[in-house]
């Protein structure tokens, strides 16, 4: 599983690493919602919490789907200005002045994107213009409560107010809390946009995308970016430009916009604890699969504690040799044993180190 942007035809003057903003308060508001996604932020989201207007506190409530879950497009509205070459903004009133461009259909659809199911990667209807999906919008609302209900009944019958709202809570969330994070936090974001974009001018775009994250790579025979991630996806960038957006407060979320019709963009973490080389979502797999056989996990308490060869697990465990040996050949593959030869015998013993990293690399992997 992945997600794949085309790039063919794209010139490196058109790949941008830029901060954003907006972007990042979305970042934060996510982190205010699901701190247990973000333990190295639990000191920021308690000053944040412990001052935070009630008043202001109750309107976060009401449209928490569009940072709570994942991340809406609104966000990035820079992505969605016709040309798809246009730059974040450097503060929050620039990108707000972004956002007035996009088209009441493309505000609709953005902020009702896990709501309503619309296409995301291909073309469809607009959610404003098609009955069915309209009616499938407060279907699928209706079952995450009243206050989803109601937001979506206002954005859908009136998006002109609810764009009114959208600005004067992101602008208030500014003056409450976020401009202060920003002024600490840009300078970080903008030294390491600086830092890819000398890399990929001195060394290329397959160097500045592997300094991003382990997980972006590029196939520069088939001019594709791939994005390994549970989930799947496609964009292409055409005629238009790449993005790569570094945020502070996101890690460990590696997102990337891949809206049909909005340039793509990748917004991936920076100074995070994560790492160097954690683990792909297909070895993640291997590895969970691995250890969920009963007799693997007898294996593992054994080889935990000392190095055996395969005859003496057998004796242990009751089975033969080459059951043993089958069951050893899975925990090798999925990275987990090593094995070493003493004399005639080879030792087995369980990576405790590998296993010890499967819980963070597993929350990487499925928030990633």
């Amino acid at each position: 599983m992945s997600v794949r942007i085309d790039i063919a035809g794209l010139r490196p003057e058109r790949v941008a690493f830029v901060p954003s903003p907006l972007a990042e308060l979305a970042m934060a508001l996510h982190a205010l919602a699901e701190p247990g996604h973000h333990p190295g932020q639990q000191g920021w989201v308690t000053g944040v919490t412990a001052r935070l207007d009630s008043h202001l506190a109750d309107r976060m409530c009401e449209a928490d789907f569009l940072w709570r879950t994942t991340f809406s497009d609104l966000f990035m509205p820079f992505a969605g200005i016709p040309g798809r070459s246009t730059l974040p903004g450097a503060t929050i009133a620039q990108e707000l002045d972004q956002l007035d461009k996009l088209t009441d259909e493309q505000f609709v659809d953005a902020a009702l994107e896990f709501t309503c199911a619309v296409p995301y990667s291909s073309y469809g209807p607009s959610v404003l213009s098609d009955p069915e999906l309209h009616r499938r919008a407060l279907e699928l609302a209706a079952s995450r409560g009243p206050q989803q209900v109601r937001f979506t009944e206002r954005l859908l019958a009136d998006p002109v107010r609810i764009r009114t709202w959208f600005r004067e809570f992101v602008e208030d969330c500014d003056a409450a809390f976020f401009a202060d994070t920003w002024s600490r936090l840009r300078h970080q974001l903008a030294a390491d946009a600086r830092h890819k974009t000398d890399l990929l001018r001195h060394k290329g775009l397959a160097e500045a995308l592997t300094a991003v994250s382990p997980a972006v790579t590029l196939d520069e025979a088939s001019a594709r970016i791939t994005v390994d991630k549970l989930g799947e996806g496609r964009t292409a960038t055409e005629d238009g430009g790449l993005l790569l957006v570094p945020t502070s407060l996101g890690w460990p979320h590696l997102s990337v916009l891949h809206r049909h019709g909005w340039q793509p963009t990748l917004h991936y973490p920076v100074g995070t604890p994560e790492l160097a080389s954690p683990s792909s979502v297909e070895q993640l797999a291997l590895r969970m699969t691995a250890l969920s056989h009963p007799v693997r996990m007898r294996l593992c308490r054994h080889l935990a504690r000392s190095a055996y060869t395969t005859s003496e697990l057998a004796q242990a465990h009751g089975m033969t040799a080459p059951e043993i040996s089958r069951h050893l050949s899975v925990l090798k593959k999925a990275g987990l044993i090593t094995t070493r030869r003493r004399g005639r015998y080879v030792l087995h013993q369980l990576d405790v180190t590998m296993v010890a990293r499967l819980g963070s690399d597993f929350l990487e992997g499925i928030l990633r």
